[in-house]
């Protein structure tokens, strides 16, 4: 190991109070030979899993793609975790965060019994350890990160920097569960996991379980040291503490002085588990649990060769991923390779049948307390759906389409402050966001429930107490973290943020998608409540913020991930919200985008029309057009234009761009539609809520010219037109990286997408002469002259602007 300021000796074990002092460790460290012989064989072999013949270059995989540095700590802590079940009955969740620890947690799952339970053919046989050496990253096989074929995972350990943030998470109201989190010294340089630390600030003993975090310091990334392996031990632990844990060190790389070790710092840290949340729940909370943590330091690679063509391996980044990488071309390497595995002794490990021997066998816990068993990695223990309250409690009154503005987003805070108050008795329910809920209008949960804050509270603190379970940090990738654990462990929530920030997060919602895709097509993996975030203050309605608040990045992010796992939702007014939010909640095992803003909006749609608004995902508003209704052989002309918005901004602008229309040019046939539901454009072998070519073309025709307001980049909507037919005719006006703190209107206006930006071009492309449409231009082009000096003398936008809602059309004066 390399040399440390003020390490204590690797050799010299801290003696702590504990049975671990004079037990015999010898079975326990068999069993750890065993997951390490599993871990290297996955990685190098095809054939001949157990040795039983002497190792031949053809039983190496033509392609070594493992990793093996990280998988001896991995495993080291996962048997000890073992040994800690069955002494206690403790209900362990084990999180992997090293990136690429897929064969350790697999060898162990392996030898537990829960690997060949989920995949029979992987049996405890001969045969069953062909099988498993064989799938690891290989066609047709397993990846080598812990994902969602990996039975008791939670966690991706692909992109790092999440494992802590999903462990905080998965114990919220789940206080019978202990989730063991291996964070890795590369990991902990990222943002992510860096803030995650913050996590005893918000778990509450009285009623969440405990995250043990194990910070594993093996010293070394891919090719190079990593910060806090460099760091004393000193240093880590006041870091740790200052984050309001309390850490003991694990140092070592002799086994026998090793074991004790580990084993007395997990007896330990249960012991104090167990005693912050009796203390808790008996008494009260007073202020964030000092909540136990092990730094584990060890070599890279440990157990692994020392020395490989004359350079050191074992303890340096040598060891990250494939150690001996010229197996089947240079036999020294396979003689090495071949020494290395035997130095295991397989032979005394596994019996004549393949089958790993019962005395080895019965270190594991039984049951649903092994870790790969927990039914808190697929779905929970009991999983139970929202009861949702009927949508009339909430819904606006609106007596005729655009004639009242309400806050859009306010009536979504009732109704979460009424799931809050359904589930009092069963917590499954909380609301995560980065220190907005009150800026984005949901503060009505406020009376249902206060901010969790496990700190001193001062005076002149807002809803705040140690027992709230709205779930606000300032930091996206937090929200969403523990958002994801909580979700993936069988409960519910709503990610709410600002629509430009979700882009801090953009890649967790990517790899949450690859989760949920590849994890639908494993029968044994039960559906989860689905992934809800709703992205307020959006750009086109950021007020007194100004460019760096406009973005509406995650749309296209999500719509370039697999269609059976994505929807996106732009409710227009706050009656269709409710409708979309009583959809997405009860929803299973989807990425929901939801997009809407919080300021005041027109309001459009009573409640009954809102729900058949939402179902349909896209509708002709026939009291917006001009169209006349369909004879009696059900026909009728097509439209000379067709508007059509999606958002609520872009359908306000549309709905003035068809009144002007209909009012200067009379004799212009108006189609207006109005999508909630964006999927819907997509054809449908792209995207499984995509309008059949009849109810598109009912829509849109199959010819006609369709001018868009649409609230994200153009790009993305003329995407999910590509394979429809005349795609072409789509003029699609979005935000176009325009803005800074301005007017609401001179948003629309500098993008392009105000309401007379989009006449000006249906007037150019109608066909035929129509009597008004020179007189409608002059008027538009003199708007927007007009409209650029008013606010820059009055600073806000004109009055014929600001307060115009939906009437009737009339002719302006004067035409």
């Amino acid at each position: 190991m390399n040399n440390q300021n003020s390490q204590p000796d690797p050799e010299q074990p801290n003696h702590q109070d504990s049975t671990a002092d004079t037990q015999d460790f010898t079975l326990l460290n068999r069993y750890w030979d065993a997951a390490n012989y599993l871990t290297v064989a996955q990685i190098y072999l095809q054939e001949n899993a157990l040795l039983q013949d002497p190792l031949k270059a053809e039983h190496i995989k033509p392609r070594l793609l493992g990793h093996w540095g990280t998988g001896p700590g991995l495993s080291l802590v996962y048997v000890h975790l073992n040994r800690l079940i069955r002494n206690t009955g403790a209900k362990v969740l084990f999180l992997a965060g090293p990136g690429h620890g897929g064969p350790a947690v697999i060898a162990n799952l392996y030898l537990e019994g829960t690997y060949s339970e989920v995949y029979p053919r992987v049996d405890q046989n001969h045969d069953g350890l062909r099988e498993l050496v064989r799938q690891f990253s290989t066609p047709g096989g397993i990846p080598s990160h812990v994902g969602p074929p990996t039975p008791g995972s939670i966690h991706e350990g692909g992109e790092l920097g999440y494992s802590l943030a999903h462990a905080t998470g998965a114990v919220l109201d789940n206080p019978e569960l202990i989730v063991a989190c291996v964070v890795g010294d590369g990991e902990a340089e990222t943002g992510p996991l860096e803030g995650s630390w913050k996590a005893p600030a918000f778990i509450n003993p009285a009623r969440d379980g405990a995250v043990l975090p194990i910070l594993h310091l093996n010293g070394h990334k891919i090719s190079g040291p990593t910060v806090l392996g460099r760091q004393s031990d000193e240093q880590i632990e006041a870091l740790l503490r200052a984050h309001g844990w309390d850490p003991v060190v694990v140092s070592g790389s002799d086994p026998e002085l090793l074991h004790p070790q580990l084993a007395a710092a997990l007896d330990d840290a249960h012991a104090k588990i167990v005693s912050i949340q009796q203390q808790a729940r008996e008494h009260g909370v007073d202020g964030p649990a000092p909540w136990p943590a092990i730094i584990l330091r060890t070599p890279k690679g440990l157990t692994g060769p020392a020395v490989v063509d004359g350079e050191k391996v074992e303890g340096t980044f040598r060891s990250h991923q494939v150690p001996l990488s010229g197996v089947r071309e240079n036999p020294e390497h396979l003689a090495q390779l071949e020494a290395w595995m035997r130095s295991y002794a397989p032979e005394t490990l596994f019996d004549a049948t393949g089958r790993l021997l019962p005395e080895l066998a019965a270190l594991a816990p039984e049951g649903q307390l092994r870790m790969g068993a927990n039914p808190a990695a697929n779905g929970g223990a009991n999983p139970v759906p929202l009861t949702l309250r009927p949508l009339e409690n909430y819904a606006l009154d609106v007596p005729a389409p655009g004639a009242t503005k309400h806050e859009t987003t306010k009536v979504l805070g009732e109704m979460l402050r009424d799931i809050y108050l359904d589930t009092q008795d069963d917590p499954r329910f909380r609301l995560f966001s980065p220190d907005e809920t009150n800026s984005n209008r949901l503060g009505s949960v406020f009376e249902a429930t206060d901010r969790c804050f496990m700190g001193t509270a001062h005076d002149g603190d807002d809803h705040l107490s140690p027992d709230g379970r709205v779930m606000e940090v300032l930091s996206e990738h937090l929200c969403q973290g523990w958002l994801e654990g909580y979700l993936l462990t069988g409960r519910h929530g709503f990610f709410a943020t600002y629509e430009a920030f979700a882009m801090i997060s953009a890649s967790m919602t990517v790899q949450h998608a690859k989760w949920l895709q590849h994890a639908r097509e494993l029968e044994w993996r039960n559906p989860v409540p689905s992934l809800n975030i709703l992205l307020t203050s959006t750009c086109w309605r950021n007020d007194h913020n100004g460019f760096s608040h406009q973005g509406p990045g995650l749309i296209d992010t999500v719509l370039s991930l697999a269609s059976s796992v994505v929807r996106v939702y732009l409710p227009p007014d706050a009656n269709t919200l409710l409708a979309v939010s009583d959809h997405v909640l009860r929803s299973e095992d989807y990425v929901n985008l939801v997009v809407v803003d919080k300021q005041n909006h027109p309001q459009y749609l009573n409640i009954d029309d809102a729900r058949k608004h939402a179902a349909a995902g896209a509708s002709i508003w026939h009291w917006a057009g001009n169209e006349a209704p369909a004879g009696d052989d059900g026909g009728k002309a097509a439209p000379d234009i067709i508007l059509a918005s999606a958002g609520d901004v872009p359908t306000e602008e549309i709905l003035a761009a068809s009144w002007l229309l209909q009012s200067w040019v009379p004799d212009l046939t108006v189609r207006v539609v109005n999508v909630v539901d964006l999927m819907v454009l997509a054809p449908g072998d792209a995207h499984p809520h995509g309008l059949s070519e009849k109810a598109f073309a009912e829509l849109f025709t199959t010819d006609g010219e369709v001018i868009v307001a649409w609230h994200g980049y153009a790009r993305a909507f003329h995407q999910l037109l590509h394979g429809r037919p005349h795609p072409g005719r789509f003029h699609v006006r979005g935000y176009s990286q325009q803005g800074t703190t301005t007017t609401p209107f001179d948003m629309v206006a500098v993008n392009g997408m105000s309401r007379y930006h989009l006449a000006l071009n249906a007037l150019d492309r109608v066909s035929g002469d129509f009597a008004g449409a020179r007189e409608l231009a002059e008027h538009c082009h003199g708007m927007l002259a007009k409209h650029e000096s008013h606010i820059r003398e009055h600073l806000e936008d004109l009055p014929e602007i600001r307060d115009w809602v939906w009437t009737p059309p009339q002719p302006p004066e004067g035409v």
